[in-house]
């Protein structure tokens, strides 16, 4: 599994994080920005990718669906670039494990 990340973060994420999570995609480099939370829900469960992002929305999506698809919910509202980066580089090791458990649906991170 890929992580796709939604248009709330920045598009230079996916080259930053290309070691640790190998294939990164942002919504832009498939077609998907200004989509609806609905298209990019049904793109990653297609896709085989799991969402990042800081929209409660995709939340409540996977609270009432379950997944396919995963969701890493970032919750730090606005912040910088670094601590974003930061805070996906000191959670490598939960986000893995996340990524292999195949119950779980959401991780928060924050």
């Amino acid at each position: 599994m890929k992580p796709l990340l939604d248009e709330n973060l920045s598009p230079k994420l996916p080259d930053v994080f290309s070691l640790q999570f190998p294939g990164s995609l942002h919504v832009r480099d498939c077609g998907l920005k200004g989509f609806s939370d609905e298209l990019i829900w049904d793109y990653a469960r297609d896709h085989d990718l799991i969402i990042v992002s800081k929209d409660s929305d995709f939340y409540q999506r996977s609270v009432l669906y379950g997944h396919p698809p995963k969701l890493i919910w970032l919750r730090i509202g606005n912040c910088t670039h670094a601590k974003l980066i930061a805070l996906i580089n000191n959670s490598q090791e939960e986000i893995c494990r996340f990524i292999a458990d195949p119950i779980e649906s959401v991780l928060a991170l924050g």
